[in-house]
């Protein structure tokens, strides 16, 4: 490549020695056969080095797009390149939905799938637990298909890449729903700490968001189905927010979906921001882990202690909750979680050790690290927080046994059986 291929944030420039973007199933299929080293790049939203290779990197967003809907099965098979706000507006057309949706509409569906993107909501599983079927390619070149029930369907989904090159999904849907997004000013953080689960359950998605500069929440966004019972205007000590709002502080609000209370549809309100506008520039780092949600006081408390460490490279942390799912490298595989999440100052070498005291913070409670994001927990640490773990290592050796999916990060976290 003669111009260096960055991700988006552009923490990370790539050291493929080639970019593919075959037009065909069959054409992708001749190019990972004879590959020696290949890896998919999805719309580049990871902050590490995962999607990375010394060999091949092809994209697959210049395959057919395909998003097939059967209202009759409630399924829409949709082609891995296909963002998904592109996908949202054809299931609301044809009336239905997905049971959730990440805070960018711009992210492919595979590339989401494959990395663990989850969402928000209590009873919310991650976006890759809708995923019925996918079809990939694997590393001879065969296309192949693991549905639900496939003993080894667990492990596919949410593979990291690792396991081929995914060109479609079947996904789970259900029939629309309007959504109303109310936003919240300055909610205590004694409110929050007294009953964390009582906030973050207080509409079918919640995300507080702090800059951890005092001593409460900027906001609390709160999407509810119509169907909910409407908070009231004060709420937990906080205030309805007066107008729109951005979730960093500054940023204008254009960026971000609908609030006020407006009823509009799921996949209108699920997002934070609209599919038409660019969120940011990029200049962010960001990283994610995932505690069991029982212990959602104790993890507030662990990053509590570090706020001095956090705020001055910070520009938002955001709290969520995420259903429990059966994917055996889903950060919240058997565990309802909190997952804790930051977007950082684009400064690696100012936020790297930030990292790590929180992560001697939240490693008594079990914290798994998001896949694609930044984190410093060590190897043995990380294996040992997935039951699956070496069932997940068997299943990508036995598909992959050269090792042309794999790269540096993958090897160091999760090597072949």
């Amino acid at each position: 490549m003669t111009t260096p291929l960055t991700n988006w944030a552009r923490n990370i420039t790539f050291s493929a020695a080639r970019l593919h973007g075959p037009t065909s199933v069959e054409q992708l299929q001749q190019l990972v056969a004879g590959s020696g080293r290949i890896r998919t790049l999805g719309t580049g939203h990871s902050f590490n080095r995962i999607a990375d290779t010394t060999g091949d990197l092809v994209t697959v967003g210049d395959l057919p797009r395909t998003i097939e809907v059967d209202t009759e099965r409630r399924q829409v098979r949709v082609s891995a390149g296909t963002r998904y706000g592109e996908l949202g507006a054809r299931l609301q057309a044809a009336g239905l939905a997905l049971h959730n949706l990440g805070s960018l509409p711009h992210i492919s569906v595979a590339g989401a799938c494959s990395t663990g993107t989850h969402g928000s909501g209590i009873r919310n599983k991650n976006l890759s637990a809708s995923a019925s079927a996918i079809e990939l390619v694997t590393a001879d070149g065969d296309l192949v298909t693991f549905r639900r029930g496939d003993k080894e369907f667990g492990g596919a989904v949410l593979a990291l890449g690792a396991l081929g090159v995914i060109t479609h999904l079947t996904l789970d849907a259900e029939p629309t729903y309007d959504v109303r997004q109310l936003v919240y000013d300055r909610l205590p953080f004694e409110e929050f700490r007294a009953d964390p689960i009582a906030v973050l359950a207080a509409g079918y998605s919640v995300s507080a968001f702090t800059t951890w500069q005092d001593d409460a929440f900027d906001q609390v966004w709160v999407k509810q189905r119509v169907s909910e019972q409407p908070l009231d205007l004060t709420w937990h000590g906080a205030a309805l927010a007066d107008g729109p709002r951005h979730p960093v502080p500054g940023m204008p609000a254009v960026h971000s979906t609908e609030q006020g209370g407006v009823p509009g549809p799921w996949n209108a309100r699920l997002p934070h921001f609209r599919l038409e506008f660019t969120p940011s520039n990029g200049d962010e780092l960001q990283s994610e882990w995932f505690v069991p949600r029982e212990h959602a006081a104790a993890a507030f408390d662990a990053l509590a202690e570090v706020r001095s460490q956090v705020a001055p490279v910070l520009q938002i942390c955001e709290l969520r909750t995420v259903a429990a799912d059966d994917l055996w490298l889903s950060p919240a595989y058997e565990r309802d979680s909190l997952a804790l999440h930051f977007t950082w100052v684009p400064d690696t070498a100012a936020v790297t050790p930030v990292l790590g005291a929180i992560e001697a913070r939240l490693a008594p409670l079990g914290a798994r690290p998001h896949w694609a994001k930044l984190f410093t927990t060590p190897p043995d640490v990380v294996a040992g927080l997935y039951p699956r773990f070496d069932d997940a290592r068997r299943l990508l050796t036995a598909y992959d046994p050269k090792g042309i999916f794999r790269n540096e990060l993958l090897d160091t976290y999760l090597p072949q059986a």
